[in-house]
């Protein structure tokens, strides 16, 4: 930002050593810290508020472009009309617009057999045992297995 090299930096601190002294030179740094934090805050605080602006100021001519583009492309393409009315291949055949059956479209009823709602369990048959019902075989111990 300034551009201070090291020779010249350490030149100001000979400088100040020899002027101030050793004594009053911690107070002085000191004061100095405080004063060059006091500045990095203020520009710190100047650039985020410049940031903001310009973010704005962006985010303010995209909208621009946005709206002139949306209203290129309304004039382009118009709007078009509203559908017609759907016809009536929305209600099933045999019922009318009110919601009643139609007796001209409906043929004679069909009768159909009664379903069977309880059916009769089936029988269980002894081949028919699944192995995970079966009873486990006891297990040998090593003094059972060795002769």
């Amino acid at each position: 930002m300034f551009d201070v090299a090291p020779q010249e930096l350490l030149l100001v601190a000979v400088v100040a050593l020899l002027v101030i002294g050793p004594k009053d030179l911690p107070r002085a740094m000191h004061f100095v810290g405080k004063w060059v934090g006091k500045a990095r805050g203020v520009a710190r605080q100047f650039r985020s508020g410049m940031d903001t602006m310009i973010r704005e100021a962006e985010l303010a001519e995209m909208e621009e472009k946005w709206k002139a583009e949306n209203e290129r492309i309304m004039r382009e393409h118009p709007p078009t009309p509203s559908l017609p009315a759907p016809e009536d291949e929305a209600v099933p055949h045999g019922i009318t617009a009110d919601g009643h059956a139609d007796a001209s479209h409906d043929p004679e009823p069909v009768m159909v057999a009664k379903p069977d709602i309880h059916p009769e369990p089936a029988p269980i048959l002894a081949e028919t045992k699944s192995p995970a019902l079966a009873p486990e075989a006891p297990l040998r111990t090593t003094d059972e297995v060795r002769p």
